[in-house]
Parts: structure tokens; sequence; C-alpha cells
């Protein structure tokens, strides 16, 4: 073959390469999907508009048993420049907020009416970015995935991600990294707290602060049921099954669960006080709570298995009648068995609310102290 030959053959390879697709790259998680600009409020009626840059973000993230989703979230970042080096970013993670897309996280800021964002604010008067999940289900399509601490942790892990890939956000994927989250909040940051090593080792996170954690959801369910607040109990039953469908919830039901549950699907947690006084055995023919298969991912759900790699501030009030002191207590001993490097503070806090409180303001400081590098010292 001479030369021309092989030459015009190679050239008619080349252009044949050329008409043939290159595969995409898969979305890894933590990639944005969208990113558009919103603006948050710190009182009802859109006043007090938060001075920062803030996008409504939906981003790739991952179930509690390993399958890609979609997941939205907000991301703020103040306008003045940090002045010491790669802007720090705090992933938060909020507590119960409820069922319905309309109570997502994302939904109440825009309109004034998300009494955490006054924590939030405290991160950001310091010059810290906030990267903030609606968790699976809440604010995209399907059903929140309530209390499904994998998924949780998976979702507050990536809005971190996300935050450092937003275009025009100028954060560093190697920021440092903080998290902090009460209640159900609590429980995603100690799920971040303890995948982070394997799920998101890439990530320089310095430390995590949880509060009121329902560490033990077998035990808090047992806590709630026929309670004030058995509607937490039950929003926890959808959000699992929601999670594990081999649990199948409906068909455990009797009539008048079916009912019930199928209603509260779309509330707000302020409406789930309608529950108030049922018990399981109200809503079930059978004992739900010990069903082997609800034992299995109640179990795989239960914190303090894995202690954090990172200092961890655990703080909880004394008298919190929704998550039992004994459960927060609970997780920090295991925690501390396992070599963990904890801080727990017990608020004096009359109730579940009043925890959030008198621990956030203290919660804050300490991780401001981890993410300036200074050492966290525990008191196990």
């Amino acid at each position: 073959m001479n030369v021309r030959v092989r030459v015009s053959m190679s050239l008619i390879l080349l252009s044949i390469m050329s008409l043939v697709a290159v595969p995409a790259r898969a979305a890894a998680p933590g990639d944005v999907v969208s990113a558009q600009p919103t603006t948050v409020y710190l009182l009802p009626g859109k006043l007090l508009e938060v001075p920062v840059d803030a996008w409504h973000l939906r981003y790739t993230s991952t179930s509690a048993t390993g399958a890609p989703n979609t997941v939205s979230g907000t991301l703020l970042v103040p306008k003045a420049r940090y002045p010491l080096g790669a802007r720090p970013i705090i992933g938060y993670a909020f507590g119960t907020h409820g069922l319905g897309d309309q109570c997502a996280p994302s939904v109440s800021m825009s309109q004034g009416r998300e009494a955490e964002l006054v924590l939030v604010s405290l991160f950001l008067l310091k010059g810290y970015a906030v990267a903030m999940t609606d968790y699976e289900g809440l604010g995209t399509p399907g059903t929140h995935t309530y209390m499904a601490g994998i998924s949780q942790g998976h979702a507050v892990l990536d809005a971190i991600r996300a935050a450092t890939r937003v275009p025009g956000a100028g954060l560093s994927a190697g920021a440092p990294v903080g998290i902090m989250g009460y209640s159900q909040g609590g429980a995603s940051a100690g799920w971040a707290a303890q995948l982070q090593p394997s799920y998101a080792p890439e990530l320089r996170l310095r430390g995590v602060a949880a509060g009121g954690v329902p560490a033990d959801l077998h035990a808090v369910a047992s806590h709630l049921d026929g309670g004030p607040d058995f509607g937490l109990a039950a929003a926890a039953g959808v959000g699992l099954d929601a999670a594990y469908p081999e649990l199948d919830l409906e068909a455990d039901l009797n009539d008048r669960g079916r009912a019930l549950l199928a209603d509260a699907a779309d509330d707000c947690v302020g409406d789930l006080g309608k529950l108030a006084g049922l018990r399981f055995a109200d809503l079930s023919p059978v004992d739900l709570l010990n069903q082997p298969k609800w034992l299995a991912r109640l179990a795989e759900n239960r914190l303090g298995a894995t202690p954090p790699r990172v200092p961890i501030f655990l703080y909880h009030g004394r008298g919190d009648e929704i998550i039992p002191l004994a459960v927060g207590s609970t997780l920090r001993t295991e925690y501390c068995r396992a070599g963990g490097t904890v801080r727990w503070a017990v608020m004096p806090a009359p109730d579940h609310v009043t925890g959030a409180i008198e621990g956030g303001p203290l919660a804050i400081e300490w991780l401001a102290l981890r993410i300036l590098g200074l050492p966290a010292s525990g008191n196990c």
C-alpha cells in the first residue's frame, strides 16, 4: 500500500470517528443539574432581604439504596470577599419541615418564613457560604424519604459538593467544611459525618455539630407512640417506606391507617398534630415496629455504629419531650467507646425546640473554631 493510499484511508477513518457520538460522562454525586438565582428573606411578606448571592439548586445525589437521584436545595454566599483564603462552606441540615413540597426549606426561605435562617445568618455573618439541602423528595418529584438517615446524609454531603460547582459562586473544592443540624437535621449531620470518609472523602471536613439527634428511630418511635407528637413517628413511617419499597407500609395498614397517612402525605410539620394521641396499633393490625423487615431497616438507619473521623459536638435539651435525652446520651457513649472526639453538652432546655435555641449558637461557635483549624477536645 503506497503512502497516498494509507493517508487517504486514515483520513476516511478519522472522518468516520468524528461522526460517532462520544458518550457523555455519567452524572456524579454533587453535579449541578440547575442553579437559578433566587432571593431569601428573614421575615414574612418578603421583608428584610438577606444580603447574599443566592441560588436555588437541583443537584445529583444518592438514595438510601444506592440509586442516583436529584435533590433540591439553596446556596447562600456572602457578597463580601472572605479575607482568610478559601471561603469556608457549611452544610446546614434543617430540622423537620413536613412531607409536602410546599414545606421545603427552599420554599420557606424564599417566602420569609424560615425560622432556622436566624442560625444560618450567624454563619453568613462570619463570611461562610452555606449549602442547604431540601432532602430527597422534598421539593423534587416523589415522596420525601423523611428520616431515612443514609439518604439524608448523602443529600447533605452532595449539597456541599454542588456548592463548589455552581458557576459564579467562587467556592473552592478545597475549602474547609463544617456540617450542622438539629433534630431531623441532627440525624442528617450525624449521617453525613459517618458517611463522609467513604462517600465524599475529598471534602475537607473539619467538624460536625448535631443537636437533638434521633439516633435510634425504633426508640424514638416507641416513645412517641400514643403521645401528642405521634404525627412525627407516622411521618417517619411514610418516609422510610418511600426509601425502602419492600416495607410496603400500605399493605400492613387498616382502612383508617391508609386514610390518615394518605391525608398526611403532603402535610407540613404544623399539620401533623391532627394525629396526636394515636398509636401504631390504631393504624395497623400488625405490630409494625417489631416486624423483621422494619427492624432491619430501622437498625440500618441507627446512628452510632461508626464514629466520625472528625470532632463532633453533640447537644441535647434535658427536657426534650420528642427525642428523649437518653437517645442522645447513648449516641455519645457509642461514639466515645469507639474512639471518637466528642464534645457533649446538655442544655437546660425544658423542651425540644428550646434545645435548638439554646444549643445552636454554642454549636456555631464550636464549629467556627474547627474551621479555623484549632484542635478540639472531647469530654467522653
